[in-house]
Protein backbone atom coordinates (compact mmCIF):
# COMPACT_ATOMS: atom_id res chain seq x y z
CA UNK A 1 0.00 0.00 0.00
CA UNK A 2 3.35 2.41 1.03
CA UNK A 3 3.33 2.36 -3.38
CA UNK A 4 -0.03 3.39 -3.86
CA UNK A 5 -0.15 6.48 -1.04
CA UNK A 6 -0.19 4.23 2.11
CA UNK A 7 -4.53 4.08 2.59
CA UNK A 8 -7.42 2.40 0.58
CA UNK A 9 -8.32 6.06 -0.66
CA UNK A 10 -5.09 7.18 -2.10
CA UNK A 11 -4.49 3.82 -4.08
CA UNK A 12 -8.43 4.26 -5.03
CA UNK A 13 -7.31 7.48 -6.58
CA UNK A 14 -4.03 6.30 -8.19
CA UNK A 15 -6.36 3.17 -10.04
CA UNK A 16 -8.85 5.98 -11.14
CA UNK A 17 -5.65 8.11 -12.54
CA UNK A 18 -4.17 5.07 -14.28
CA UNK A 19 -7.64 4.30 -15.79
CA UNK A 20 -7.54 7.83 -17.33
CA UNK A 21 -4.15 7.83 -18.33
CA UNK A 22 -5.15 4.81 -20.36
CA UNK A 23 -8.06 5.94 -21.68
CA UNK A 24 -5.96 9.07 -22.92
CA UNK A 25 -3.59 7.23 -24.70
CA UNK A 26 -5.78 5.28 -26.88
CA UNK A 27 -8.36 8.30 -27.19
CA UNK A 28 -8.14 11.42 -25.75
CA UNK A 29 -4.42 12.56 -25.38
CA UNK A 30 -5.49 15.77 -23.16
CA UNK A 31 -7.61 13.81 -20.64
CA UNK A 32 -3.47 12.75 -19.19
CA UNK A 33 -3.23 15.76 -17.70
CA UNK A 34 -6.57 15.02 -15.10
CA UNK A 35 -4.30 12.15 -14.16
CA UNK A 36 -1.62 14.24 -13.59
CA UNK A 37 -3.32 16.28 -11.21
CA UNK A 38 -4.76 13.26 -8.83
CA UNK A 39 -0.80 12.10 -9.04
CA UNK A 40 0.16 16.02 -7.57
CA UNK A 41 -2.52 15.29 -4.36
CA UNK A 42 -1.62 12.40 -3.23
CA UNK A 43 2.70 12.77 -3.61
CA UNK A 44 4.84 15.98 -3.44
CA UNK A 45 4.77 18.25 -6.70
CA UNK A 46 8.62 16.95 -8.16
CA UNK A 47 7.99 13.23 -6.53
CA UNK A 48 4.99 12.93 -8.48
CA UNK A 49 6.39 13.63 -11.55
CA UNK A 50 8.70 10.48 -12.48
CA UNK A 51 6.19 8.92 -10.06
CA UNK A 52 3.90 9.25 -13.12
CA UNK A 53 6.13 8.65 -16.06
CA UNK A 54 6.39 4.89 -15.27
CA UNK A 55 2.88 4.66 -15.70
CA UNK A 56 2.46 7.07 -18.74
CA UNK A 57 5.05 4.66 -20.20
CA UNK A 58 2.72 1.64 -19.63
CA UNK A 59 -0.05 3.42 -20.98
CA UNK A 60 2.32 4.58 -24.28
CA UNK A 61 2.91 0.97 -24.61
CA UNK A 62 -0.84 0.04 -24.81
CA UNK A 63 -1.23 2.84 -27.27
CA UNK A 64 1.53 1.67 -29.64
CA UNK A 65 0.05 -1.93 -29.45
CA UNK A 66 -3.36 -0.79 -30.70
CA UNK A 67 -2.03 2.19 -33.24
CA UNK A 68 1.71 0.23 -34.17
CA UNK A 69 0.70 0.89 -37.83
CA UNK A 70 -0.92 4.53 -37.49
CA UNK A 71 1.63 6.76 -37.06
CA UNK A 72 2.42 9.60 -39.50
CA UNK A 73 6.22 9.60 -39.26
CA UNK A 74 6.86 12.24 -41.34
CA UNK A 75 5.57 14.47 -38.13
CA UNK A 76 7.03 12.73 -35.61
CA UNK A 77 10.51 13.39 -37.30
CA UNK A 78 9.40 17.12 -37.52
CA UNK A 79 9.39 17.71 -34.14
CA UNK A 80 11.66 15.39 -32.31
CA UNK A 81 14.61 17.32 -32.93
CA UNK A 82 13.51 20.42 -30.85
CA UNK A 83 12.32 17.87 -27.91
CA UNK A 84 15.86 17.47 -26.47
CA UNK A 85 15.94 21.43 -26.10
CA UNK A 86 12.97 21.31 -24.18
CA UNK A 87 13.54 18.36 -22.42
CA UNK A 88 16.95 20.32 -21.01
CA UNK A 89 15.51 23.45 -20.23
CA UNK A 90 12.48 21.50 -18.37
CA UNK A 91 15.69 19.51 -16.53
CA UNK A 92 17.37 22.76 -15.31
CA UNK A 93 13.91 24.12 -13.70
CA UNK A 94 13.03 20.88 -12.09
CA UNK A 95 16.77 21.45 -10.43
CA UNK A 96 16.07 24.78 -9.56
CA UNK A 97 12.62 24.71 -8.17
CA UNK A 98 11.26 23.51 -5.04
CA UNK A 99 7.40 21.89 -4.77
CA UNK A 100 5.29 25.07 -4.64
CA UNK A 101 6.94 26.74 -7.48
CA UNK A 102 6.84 23.88 -9.44
CA UNK A 103 2.72 23.74 -8.57
CA UNK A 104 2.06 27.39 -10.08
CA UNK A 105 4.51 26.53 -13.22
CA UNK A 106 2.25 23.60 -14.08
CA UNK A 107 -0.81 25.90 -13.83
CA UNK A 108 0.90 28.39 -15.72
CA UNK A 109 1.89 26.14 -18.55
CA UNK A 110 -1.99 25.14 -18.71
CA UNK A 111 -2.97 28.48 -18.93
CA UNK A 112 -1.06 29.51 -21.45
CA UNK A 113 -1.33 26.54 -23.14
CA UNK A 114 -5.48 27.15 -23.00
CA UNK A 115 -4.66 30.59 -24.74
CA UNK A 116 -2.66 29.32 -27.19
CA UNK A 117 -5.36 26.96 -28.29
CA UNK A 118 -7.80 29.62 -28.28
CA UNK A 119 -5.69 32.18 -30.26
CA UNK A 120 -5.34 29.21 -33.02
CA UNK A 121 -8.67 28.73 -33.20
CA UNK A 122 -9.28 32.28 -33.77
CA UNK A 123 -6.92 32.43 -36.65
CA UNK A 124 -8.80 29.15 -37.66
CA UNK A 125 -8.73 29.17 -41.51
CA UNK A 126 -6.57 28.50 -44.66
CA UNK A 127 -3.48 30.81 -43.01
CA UNK A 128 -3.80 27.80 -39.73
CA UNK A 129 -4.21 25.30 -41.81
CA UNK A 130 -0.69 24.94 -42.93
CA UNK A 131 0.68 26.36 -39.63
CA UNK A 132 2.18 22.82 -38.69
CA UNK A 133 4.33 22.66 -41.68
CA UNK A 134 6.09 25.73 -41.02
CA UNK A 135 9.76 25.35 -39.24
CA UNK A 136 9.06 27.83 -36.90
CA UNK A 137 5.93 25.84 -35.59
CA UNK A 138 7.41 22.60 -35.63
CA UNK A 139 9.96 24.01 -33.82
CA UNK A 140 7.74 26.08 -31.05
CA UNK A 141 5.84 22.80 -30.30
CA UNK A 142 8.67 20.20 -29.69
CA UNK A 143 10.32 22.62 -27.86
CA UNK A 144 7.17 23.50 -25.83
CA UNK A 145 6.03 20.03 -25.71
CA UNK A 146 9.78 19.05 -24.60
CA UNK A 147 9.61 21.62 -21.34
CA UNK A 148 5.84 20.63 -20.29
CA UNK A 149 6.92 17.02 -19.94
CA UNK A 150 9.46 17.42 -18.20
CA UNK A 151 8.37 19.83 -15.55
CA UNK A 152 4.69 18.62 -15.69
CA UNK A 153 3.75 15.66 -17.78
CA UNK A 154 1.56 18.17 -19.42
CA UNK A 155 2.48 17.91 -23.42
CA UNK A 156 -0.55 15.88 -24.42
CA UNK A 157 -1.99 19.86 -24.62
CA UNK A 158 0.16 20.78 -26.93
CA UNK A 159 0.66 17.65 -29.10
CA UNK A 160 -3.32 18.31 -29.45
CA UNK A 161 -2.77 21.79 -31.23
CA UNK A 162 -0.07 20.66 -33.43
CA UNK A 163 -1.84 17.51 -34.53
CA UNK A 164 -5.29 19.45 -35.30
CA UNK A 165 -3.65 21.76 -37.27
CA UNK A 166 -2.34 19.15 -39.63
CA UNK A 167 -5.92 17.39 -40.30
CA UNK A 168 -4.76 14.04 -40.01
CA UNK A 169 -7.43 11.56 -39.63
CA UNK A 170 -8.76 10.12 -36.11
CA UNK A 171 -6.25 6.79 -36.20
CA UNK A 172 -3.47 8.61 -37.24
CA UNK A 173 -3.92 11.40 -34.54
CA UNK A 174 -4.00 8.85 -31.88
CA UNK A 175 -1.11 6.35 -33.60
CA UNK A 176 1.42 9.47 -33.84
CA UNK A 177 0.68 11.00 -30.51
CA UNK A 178 1.24 7.25 -28.87
CA UNK A 179 4.70 7.14 -31.13
CA UNK A 180 5.79 10.45 -30.03
CA UNK A 181 5.22 10.19 -26.54
CA UNK A 182 6.48 6.95 -26.15
CA UNK A 183 10.17 8.16 -28.06
CA UNK A 184 10.24 11.27 -25.47
CA UNK A 185 9.26 9.27 -22.16
CA UNK A 186 11.52 6.83 -22.76
CA UNK A 187 14.22 9.73 -23.63
CA UNK A 188 12.77 11.36 -20.51
CA UNK A 189 13.89 8.71 -17.82
CA UNK A 190 17.52 9.25 -17.83
CA UNK A 191 16.60 12.98 -17.16
CA UNK A 192 14.34 11.79 -14.29
CA UNK A 193 16.77 9.71 -12.41
CA UNK A 194 19.97 11.81 -13.11
CA UNK A 195 17.87 14.61 -11.30
CA UNK A 196 17.32 11.94 -8.35
CA UNK A 197 13.14 11.98 -8.89
CA UNK A 198 12.80 8.33 -10.45
CA UNK A 199 13.86 5.25 -8.49
CA UNK A 200 12.45 1.65 -8.48
CA UNK A 201 9.51 2.01 -6.54
CA UNK A 202 8.19 4.16 -9.30
CA UNK A 203 8.57 0.73 -11.69
CA UNK A 204 7.03 -1.02 -8.91
CA UNK A 205 3.63 1.50 -8.90
CA UNK A 206 3.76 1.23 -12.77
CA UNK A 207 3.42 -2.43 -12.43
CA UNK A 208 0.88 -2.67 -9.83
CA UNK A 209 -1.28 -0.22 -11.48
CA UNK A 210 -0.76 -1.65 -15.49
CA UNK A 211 -4.26 -3.74 -15.13
CA UNK A 212 -6.03 -0.19 -14.72
CA UNK A 213 -4.03 0.96 -17.54
CA UNK A 214 -4.70 -1.92 -19.75
CA UNK A 215 -8.71 -1.01 -19.20
CA UNK A 216 -8.49 2.23 -20.00
CA UNK A 217 -6.54 1.93 -23.21
CA UNK A 218 -9.48 -0.39 -24.17
CA UNK A 219 -12.45 1.59 -23.21
CA UNK A 220 -10.17 4.47 -25.42
CA UNK A 221 -10.07 2.24 -28.36
CA UNK A 222 -13.37 1.39 -28.34
CA UNK A 223 -14.54 4.78 -28.29
CA UNK A 224 -12.11 6.44 -31.03
CA UNK A 225 -13.74 2.98 -33.41
CA UNK A 226 -17.15 4.40 -32.83
CA UNK A 227 -16.42 8.16 -32.98
CA UNK A 228 -17.03 10.02 -35.99
CA UNK A 229 -13.84 12.46 -37.17
CA UNK A 230 -15.96 15.51 -36.44
CA UNK A 231 -17.00 14.38 -33.58
CA UNK A 232 -13.37 13.57 -32.62
CA UNK A 233 -11.87 16.53 -33.57
CA UNK A 234 -13.96 18.24 -31.22
CA UNK A 235 -13.48 15.89 -28.95
CA UNK A 236 -9.74 16.20 -28.22
CA UNK A 237 -10.03 20.18 -28.46
CA UNK A 238 -12.60 20.05 -25.42
CA UNK A 239 -10.54 17.07 -23.47
CA UNK A 240 -7.47 19.22 -23.77
CA UNK A 241 -9.30 22.21 -22.48
CA UNK A 242 -11.35 20.08 -19.72
CA UNK A 243 -7.64 18.97 -18.33
CA UNK A 244 -5.73 22.22 -18.38
CA UNK A 245 -8.76 23.67 -16.21
CA UNK A 246 -8.16 20.56 -13.78
CA UNK A 247 -4.52 20.98 -13.53
CA UNK A 248 -5.10 24.66 -12.95
CA UNK A 249 -7.68 24.38 -9.86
Amino acid sequence: MDLLGGGLFAAGLMAVAALVIGYSKTALGGLAVVAVAIFATILPARQSTAAILAVLIVGDLVAVWHYRRDADWAIVRRLLPAVLPGLALGSVFLGLVDDSTLRRSIGGILLALVLLQLWVKWRAGEQSSSLHERPAAAWAAGTGAGFATMTANAAGAVMTLYLSASGIDKRRFVGTNAWFFLIVNLVKVPFSVGLGLMHWRDVGRAGLLAPAVLVGGLLGYATVRRMSQRGFDVAVLVASAVAAAALLI
